[in-house]
C-alpha cells in the first residue's frame, strides 16, 4: 500500500488545469496528468451513494476517519485514489501535485477519528457536498496528512456547477484557501505566487504585436500570433500557468457545452508533455507514446466528466445523469483496455 501511495505523488509530477464556460452557462473545467517514467495505473470508478472507506495512516492501517458517500460520483484514479472526479450534483475536484512548498498538519494518533489521508480527500469531497462553500466550512472538522513521509504534498481544486472554484493547499499546516477567478492551475509553488508571476508577462497579449521603426528600418512580425513574444515554453509549472491563463483567456467563448468541450480539450492539446524532455542523453526513456497519460474535461453544468488517454485520443465520457447511483455497484475499470496508440493503416489513393 506504501509503495501504491508513493506512486499516486509521483505520477502526478505535472498537472495542468483550465477553466471554460460556454454561451449558453456550461461550466467546465479540464485537466491533464503528466508521468514521464513509465505507465501508471489509470482507471475509472464509479462510486455509489452508502459507499464507505476508512482513511489510510502514517502506520499504514486504514484506521483513520471513516467517511461515507452522501452522493455518488465517477472518478478518475490511480488503483483506488480518485485524481479526478464529479459528483451526482454537480461538484468536482481534483489533486495536483505540490512539492516543496505545502505541509500538512503534525500527525496525531490520537485524532484518528478526523485524519484524512490526502489521496483521499478527493473521494471525501466528491462523496460529500454538492458547494464549494460546503467543503470550504468543513476543512476545520479534518486532519490532512501525508500515508507515507517520503511522498509530497498535494494541492486542490475544487469547483461546483455555479462557478465558484477554490485551490487549496496547506501551508505550515494551516488549510490556505484560494478564490480561484482565473481558473488555471499548475503544481508548485503555492497559488499566489502564480498569480504574482502573471505581472511578469503583462506586455503579452492576442493577436500581433504592432510593427516599430528602429532607426531607419521598418520591423514588422513575421507570422501572426506575434503578440505573445516572450510566452515560456518549458515545462515548468509557472511556465506552464503562464501558457494555460493565455490559452485559456484567448479562446473565444463558444454557444453551447458541447462545442466548448471540444474547444477544452484542442487547449489541452497545446499543453501536452511528450516523452523525452525530461530525460538527459544518457539515461533511459520509457516506451510511451506520451507523458501526458491522460486528460479529463468536466461538464459541471450538464454532469458529464469526458477523457482522453496516451493510449487513445478518442473523446470518451460518463453522463452522470444516466447512473442510477442509488442502487448501481461499485465498480472500478482500466481506462484503456487495449494500450496501443493507433496504428497507421493505409495510404490515401
Amino acid at each position: 500500500m506504501i509503495l501504491a501511495i508513493v506512486g499516486i505523488h509521483h505520477q502526478a509530477d505535472s498537472c495542468t488545469g483550465i477553466t471554460l464556460k460556454s454561451a449558453d452557462g456550461a461550466n467546465i473545467v479540464a485537466r491533464s496528468v503528466e508521468w514521464a517514467s513509465g505507465e501508471s495505473p489509470s482507471d475509472y470508478i464509479i462510486v455509489p451513494r452508502g459507499h464507505v472507506e476508512h482513511s489510510a495512516l502514517p502506520d499504514g492501517t486504514h484506521n483513520g476517519m471513516k467517511f461515507t458517500s452522501f452522493y455518488g460520483y465517477v472518478g478518475l484514479a490511480s488503483e483506488d485514489y480518485v485524481i479526478e472526479g464529479l459528483n451526482e450534483v454537480g461538484l468536482s475536484a481534483g489533486l495536483f501535485y505540490f512539492p516543496k512548498f505545502g505541509s500538512y498538519p503534525k500527525y496525531n494518533p490520537k485524532e484518528n477519528d478526523i485524519t484524512l489521508s490526502d489521496t483521499q480527500f478527493v473521494a471525501w469531497v466528491l462523496g460529500n457536498f454538492e458547494t464549494v462553500e460546503d467543503v470550504m466550512s468543513a476543512l476545520s472538522t479534518i486532519n490532512v496528512t501525508a500515508t507515507d513521509p517520503r511522498a509530497e504534498t498535494l494541492h486542490w481544486r475544487v469547483a461546483d456547477k455555479y462557478g465558484r472554484q477554490i485551490v487549496i493547499e496547506y501551508i505550515n499546516g494551516i488549510p490556505m484557501v484560494h478564490e480561484n477567478n482565473l481558473g488555471v492551475l499548475t503544481n508548485a509553488p503555492a497559488y499566489d505566487w502564480h498569480i504574482t508571476n502573471l505581472k511578469n508577462y503583462i506586455n503579452l497579449h492576442s493577436g500581433n504585436a504592432e510593427a516599430h521603426e528602429f532607426g531607419d528600418i521598418y520591423v514588422s512580425p513575421l507570422g501572426h500570433g506575434s503578440g505573445l513574444l516572450g510566452l515560456p515554453g518549458d515545462m515548468t509549472p509557472p511556465s506552464r500557468f503562464i501558457r494555460a491563463a493565455f490559452f485559456q483567456t484567448s479562446a473565444p467563448m463558444l454557444d453551447t457545452a458541447d462545442k466548448t468541450v471540444e474547444q477544452a480539450f484542442h487547449i489541452m492539446m497545446a499543453l501536452t508533455i511528450p516523452v523525452g524532455i525530461q530525460f538527459t542523453k544518457s539515461q533511459q526513456v520509457p516506451n510511451i507514446p506520451l507523458a501526458t497519460q491522460w486528460t479529463s474535461v468536466t461538464d459541471m453544468t450538464n454532469n458529464k466528466l469526458y477523457y482522453t488517454t496516451m493510449y487513445n485520443p478518442t473523446i470518451r465520457w460518463f453522463d452522470l445523469n444516466t447512473i442510477d447511483f442509488s442502487n448501481i455497484k461499485y465498480q472500478q475499470h482500466p481506462l484503456d483496455n487495449e494500450k496501443s496508440w493507433p496504428k497507421i493503416v493505409a495510404p490515401i489513393d
